[in-house]
């Protein structure tokens, strides 16, 4: 086994009783340092992709080991807080020279996740294992940012959003977010959807893998099908919406009733960027 993939692989497929624990173990250890250094990822650009990215499946069978492997332990904490979790899954270290923002009050990264410089994390925040996170992402209050999910340079997640966690199966897509999107207070990106590039989500959309798009600019209906993921395009500007359902029947009719629907209501333009030009400024700055 020459490579960490053949060496996580072949370990994942074994039964426990077939492990050679201390190897697995030291397989797993490498494969988070890699992780956290930014060197590997739980799915790359790629160009030669029909959704322009691949997944690297066998990163995240490699996670899903060290779940296995792991045992339940303390986590040290301050005094009188105490926490428990996974031994194979302690904190992220982070340290002053990899220029990380980790502003004071309860925020929390999983061992396993990367953090380019730049990158400015407010609390309380969560980011698991095998995210990441490019240069100059802004992860505002209360946000997440769930397993293997993928947050590109200059994207912002505005206080509350939920970025979904994908790690089963190890081959499915995690969600993506592209460079300089824009997410949103309390908006919620689920099930491997891919937001591209500079496309701009308003508050409290929430998209998902059954949730079909209406696009008002082109006239057509983006959705998850034939194994594609919902894929926003890029500049695309959306916005919470209702679709009437009075077709379904008389009491549908009656009373007015509609189901969610987001809207594509505009793609981004000079306006649209003057609106975030004060976010960016405040990043630049340092503030």
């Amino acid at each position: 086994m020459h490579t960490l993939a053949e060496q996580i692989l072949h370990y994942a497929r074994r039964k426990p009783e077939e492990l050679d624990r201390a190897a697995a173990l030291r397989a797993v250890r490498e494969l988070l340092e890699q992780l956290r250094a930014g060197h590997v990822r739980a799915a790359e650009p790629d160009p030669d992709s029909p959704l322009g990215w691949r997944v690297q499946s066998w990163v995240k069978e490699g996670i899903l080991l060290g779940f296995r492997l792991g045992e339940l332990v303390e986590v040290e904490a301050a005094p009188p807080w105490r926490f428990f979790d996974k031994s194979t899954y302690p904190l992220r270290p982070t340290r002053l020279e990899e220029r990380v923002r980790l502003v004071p009050g309860g925020t929390a990264v999983r061992d396993g996740a990367y953090l380019a410089p730049g990158v400015i994390l407010m609390p309380p925040s969560y980011v698991n294992v095998g995210a990441y996170v490019d240069e100059g992402a802004l992860i505002d209050s209360h946000v997440l940012v769930g397993s293997c999910a993928q947050i590109g340079r200059r994207v912002h997640l505005s206080a509350g959003v939920q970025i979904g966690g994908v790690i089963e199966p190890a081959g499915a897509l995690p969600v993506i977010v592209e460079e300089e999107a824009f997410i949103g207070a309390q908006a919620a990106i689920l099930e491997g959807t891919i937001v591209r590039r500079r496309a701009v989500i308003a508050p409290g959309v929430i998209l998902t893998g059954s949730t079909p798009v209406y696009d008002l600019v082109q006239e057509r209906i983006w959705r998850a099908e034939n194994g594609r993921p919902l894929i926003i395009p890029e500049g695309a500007v959306v916005v919470p919406g209702v679709r009437s359902v009075s077709a379904r029947g008389t009491l549908a009719r009656e009373m007015g009733i509609g189901l969610y629907a987001p809207i594509i209501i505009k793609y981004r333009d000079a306006g649209t960027d003057a609106r975030l030009a004060l976010e960016s400024a405040i990043r630049e700055s340092g503030s």
